[in-house]
């Protein structure tokens, strides 16, 4: 059964240009872009402990500049 929804027209057009072809319906653009956004599959307990290790080096000041690292690998 479908549904009808209201979009403000500045919606509509921005989801007439994230399609991938003219004859892509809404249904099928909304479900592309919902399907982007959400990944079923948790964070691991190592990756959430990762993520909290980078941001306190971060807090703490141990980082490197981009700049730094590309001098140390030779790209520039």
């Amino acid at each position: 059964m479908a549904t009808t929804i209201q979009l403000q027209p500045e919606t509509k057009s921005r989801l007439d240009e994230l399609k991938i072809h003219p004859r892509e319906s809404y249904d099928e653009t909304l479900n592309r872009l919902l399907d982007m956004a959400y990944d079923p599959e948790p964070l691991s307990e190592e990756t959430l402990q990762q993520i909290e290790e980078g941001i306190a080096d971060i807090r703490a000041g141990r980082l490197r500049s981009l700049e730094d690292i590309a001098l140390e690998l030779g790209l520039e």
